[in-house]
């Protein structure tokens, strides 16, 4: 949703998005960054069959550049 918000020009930014959402704009940007994952992974994680180290709680706190 917020993705779409940015591209539609809804919002301009990830400040803008964070205060209307009561969020903090690390949270907004840790979020966007997770559809950037392998399809792949997000299906093991919504399975429950991550990688070891990798979960949702994980990619929240930032995606590693080397992915």
């Amino acid at each position: 949703m917020w993705q779409e918000q940015l591209e539609s020009g809804e919002f301009a930014t990830l400040e803008e998005i964070a205060t209307a959402s009561n969020v903090d704009r690390s949270y907004v940007g840790h979020f966007l960054q997770l559809p950037s994952l392998s399809p792949r992974i997000v299906q093991q994680i919504l399975a429950g069959n991550e990688p070891d180290g990798i979960s949702l709680r994980h990619c929240r706190k930032g995606i590693p550049i080397s992915w």
